[in-house]
């Protein structure tokens, strides 16, 4: 699963994604976390607009309580029929969470956890695909919340990430509007694993578990 990732800087973001409703106003982290509004990109009036969004979603049935279950992570396989995401997939209820690099964890031959971080060669800012909820509190306020998808991963992701072999589901930048707004037969189909050959990862230090640590560029650095 992926659980932690930086931000790209909001106005990179908006053109990367090719914002024209709306606009980000958040402050640059390396360290992003469940729960926190995350950057997202939504369809609205056939355009993409600007939002933020809790990340882990809260099902519309919940009346905005967030479940005991992490909701953080969709698979693509269970989408369509899991209680937490068939009604926003339903719904057409889609959007794209903005990253600039994301953590995945590595189990080392003597059982030990560390950290490597992930990013594209081809691109500084990109899409992951996600789901996202409106929940109705029972104050009458609503909460806004997305998911993001997750896939089989790829060589690279397998052996980074080798406990779960899962990775985002990273869209092509040709897929970002087919994403938004096509069909679910074919919105579904963007769903693959993003080719290993425009990736790159290096180990970092586990200072990137402790959100009490400074949250900054040294998170990403190479480790030793």
């Amino acid at each position: 699963m992926c659980g932690k990732y930086i931000l790209a800087q909001a106005k990179k973001a908006e053109v990367a994604m090719g914002i024209r409703r709306g606009s980000w106003q958040y402050p640059m982290s390396y360290r992003v976390l469940p729960t926190e509004q995350v950057p997202v990109v939504v369809a609205a009036a056939g355009e993409r607009e600007a939002a933020l969004m809790r990340w882990g979603l809260i099902p519309y049935w919940a009346h905005g309580v967030p479940l005991k279950a992490s909701t953080i992570n969709a698979t693509v396989e269970r989408i369509e029929r899991a209680p937490s995401y068939r009604d926003a997939w339903a719904r057409g209820q889609r959007c794209i969470l903005v990253m600039g690099g994301f953590y995945e964890p590595h189990v080392d031959a003597d059982g030990t956890r560390g950290q490597y971080f992930l990013r594209l060669t081809d691109r500084e800012v990109f899409g992951v695909a996600g789901l996202w909820e409106r929940s109705r509190r029972a104050d009458g306020s609503y909460v806004l919340s997305c998911t993001l998808i997750t896939v089989p991963a790829n060589r690279l992701l397998a052996e980074v990430h080798n406990a779960k072999q899962r990775m985002p589901a990273i869209l092509a930048r040709a897929d970002h509007e087919v994403w938004l707004h096509g069909e679910a037969p074919q919105a579904r189909a963007t769903l693959e694993p993003y080719p290993d050959e425009h990736m790159t990862a290096w180990p970092v230090s586990r200072r990137v578990n402790n959100p009490r640590l400074p949250n900054d560029a040294s998170l990403i650095e190479p480790l030793g």
